[in-house]
C-alpha cells in the first residue's frame, strides 16, 4: 500500500485504551513513522507520543492522518468530518482501518478529489480470493490464537518475528488486521473477507516458501467468542499452522464485550484450536502460551507464567516483559 509517512495518529475522544489499538500499534512498533497524536477534548488515553495540532504535525512533516481508534461496528462518526477535512486541506492523506469507507462520505470524497489526496481504507482488501483447497504448502507456519479477542495476538506475532530474525531465522510477519497492516505495510484484513473465502485468503497470505522459512501469522478473534469465532476458524484452516501460540490476558472475567459469556480455560482453548487446526495440518500443535500481564506487577507476572507452565506443560512468557527464548526453543 502506498501509505505516505510520517503519520499523525488521530485518537478522538477515546477513553478505553483498547479502543485506540490501531494508533497504539503504530506508536509501539513503527514510532519512526509517527510524529505524534491528535486528541480531542474528553480523551483520557494516549499512545505516549506528543500531542499535536494538525498544523503542528504538518510542520513536522506529517503526510497522513491515521484514524487510530476503533468502535463497535467500525463506524466513522460524522463529528470527526471537520477534523478530517481540515487535514485534507492542509495536504494530508487519510488512512482508516474502520469498516466504514472514507469515500462513502461525500464531503471527504469531494475534497480528496479536488485536492488530489488519497483516501486509504486498509481494512477493505481489493484482491479477489479463491476458496481454500487445503493443499499442503512448503515452508513453516506459526499462527497466534487467543482465549479472547484483543489479548495480544498481533504483539506476540511481531515479537516472535523479531526474535526469530534476531536469532538468524528467516521469518516473515503476515498481517491479518488493520493494525498489523499499518505496521508492516501489507497484509489482508481477514475480517472483511466474504466468509466463503476466509480460508482461501489465508492460503494466499502465506504461500509456498523455503523449507526453513517461518511465516508468523497474526491471529484474529477467538474460537470461544460468539461474534468472532468464524474468522478464527477460517484462519486456522487456511493457515495450515505447524505451530500455535495461545495468547491470554489476565484478569478478564468474561469475553470482551459480552458480560454474559464465560471465559474459556486455557486447556479448553488449547484442545479446541489443535482439533480445528488438524483439519488441514494433522501435525499442528500448541507450543507455548503468550500472557498479556499488563494488569499485574512484574513479580506477579512471573509467578503466573510459572503456574501456567506447570498447569499446561508449555512455556509461558509475556513477550513485552520477558525473553522469548522458551518459546523459540520449542519452535525451532
Amino acid at each position: 500500500m502506498n501509505i505516505r509517512t510520517p503519520y499523525l495518529l488521530f485518537i478522538g475522544d477515546a477513553s478505553d485504551p483498547l479502543s485506540i489499538k490501531m494508533a497504539k500499534s503504530a506508536a509501539d512498533w513503527s514510532p519512526e513513522k509517527c510524529v505524534g497524536e491528535l486528541a480531542m477534548p474528553g480523551c483520557s488515553v494516549s499512545t505516549g507520543l506528543p500531542r499535536l495540532s494538525i498544523e503542528d504535525a504538518v510542520e513536522r512533516g506529517a503526510k497522513s492522518l491515521v484514524l487510530g481508534f476503533a468502535n463497535s461496528g467500525g463506524t466513522i462518526d460524522e463529528k470527526w468530518l471537520p477534523t478530517i477535512l481540515h487535514a485534507l486541506n492542509l495536504g494530508m492523506d487519510i488512512v482508516s482501518g474502520l469498516h466504514d469507507k472514507l469515500e462513502e462520505f461525500s464531503p471527504l470524497k469531494e475534497a480528496a478529489s479536488r485536492l488530489q489526496r488519497q483516501l486509504i481504507n486498509i481494512r477493505h482488501p481489493k484482491e479477489k480470493f479463491r476458496t481454500a483447497n487445503g493443499v499442503k504448502r512448503t515452508g513453516k507456519r506459526l499462527l497466534t490464537v487467543g482465549t479472547d479477542c484483543s489479548v495480544g495476538k498481533m504483539y506476540t506475532s511481531l515479537s516472535l518475528t523479531k526474535a526469530l530474525r534476531d536469532n538468524g531465522v528467516d521469518a516473515t510477519f503476515r498481517a491479518t488486521g488493520q493494525c498489523g497492516i499499518l505496521v508492516s505495510g501489507s497484509g489482508i484484513a481477514i475480517d472483511c473477507v466474504v466468509a466463503d473465502f476466509i480460508s482461501g485468503a489465508a492460503e494466499s497470505l502465506s504461500p509456498n516458501a523455503p523449507a526453513s522459512h517461518w511465516d508468523i501469522i497474526e491471529g484474529q478473534g477467538s474460537l470461544s467468542h460468539p461474534a468472532f469465532a468464524g474468522v478464527s476458524l477460517g484462519l486456522l484452516h487456511g493457515s495450515q499452522p505447524d505451530a500455535l501460540v495461545v495468547c491470554h490476558a489476565l484478569n478478564r472475567t468474561h469475553m470482551r464485550g459480552l458480560p454474559h459469556q464465560a471465559f474459556p480455560t486455557l486447556q479448553d482453548t488449547i484442545a479446541m484450536n489443535e482439533m480445528q487446526a488438524r483439519l488441514t495440518n494433522p501435525s499442528a500443535k500448541v507450543i507455548g502460551v503468550s500472557l498479556n500481564s499488563s494488569s499485574v506487577s512484574e513479580e506477579e507476572a512471573l509467578s503466573v507464567c510459572a503456574a501456567i507452565s506447570r498447569e499446561t506443560g508449555l512455556p509461558c512468557i509475556d513477550p513485552m516483559r520477558h525473553e522469548l527464548t522458551p518459546i523459540l526453543e520449542a519452535l525451532v
